[in-house]
């Protein structure tokens, strides 16, 4: 217990009363610390991505991975010099390499804003129109059907169980004949 003893208008002395658990934002005991430590806030907006492995989930290892094999080949017998095949490799590999980089620095920002946008309009759209549309018509049809069971049974099932039972006394035999 702490000795702070206060004194009121009226000249009463009282103790300060202290908290077993500590401050909310300052706890003074270790376990409400580790309690309020594990909960971390976990901002998506500021993760860190990966600069080496840009396709963690492999979106595009069929489509963007295109070598000079690939599109150039030149059948057995059919053979260029082996300084223009080089040069050729090297031309492409290269081109293909600059010419990405100057396409993503030019339209990279503005594409991303553009699916930044669509996707957000999208993610919009799912959560505030068309699940609450699926939600209600799920509600709506779960009557619906409530009264669609009503009439098949009320006016089908009579009717089934009667042609059953004028079909019942029908026997069929087979005979063969030779």
């Amino acid at each position: 217990m702490s000795d702070t003893k206060y004194v009121d208008s009226e000249g009463f002395l009282y103790t300060a009363p202290i908290r077993e658990q500590g401050n909310i934002y300052k706890p003074n005991n270790k376990m409400m610390a580790d309690e309020l430590s594990e909960k971390a806030v976990h901002d998506v907006h500021t993760k860190e991505i990966d600069l080496v492995n840009r396709d963690p989930k492999h979106l595009n290892d069929d489509v963007v991975k295109i070598d000079f094999e690939d599109v150039i080949a030149e059948p057995e017998g059919t053979h260029s010099f082996d300084g223009i095949w080089k040069a050729s490799f090297t031309t492409f590999t290269v081109t293909k390499y600059w010419f990405y980089r100057l396409l993503s620095a030019i339209f990279g920002i503005p594409m991303a804003l553009i699916w930044g946008i669509y996707f957000a309009i999208l993610s919009f759209l799912h959560i505030w129109a068309v699940v609450p549309c699926i939600r209600s018509y799920l509600i709506e049809i779960q009557c619906i059907s409530r009264v669609y069971s009503i009439c098949i049974h009320t006016f089908c099932d009579p009717l089934f169980e009667a042609i059953g039972k004028m079909f019942s006394s029908i026997r069929a035999t087979v005979r063969k004949e030779i």
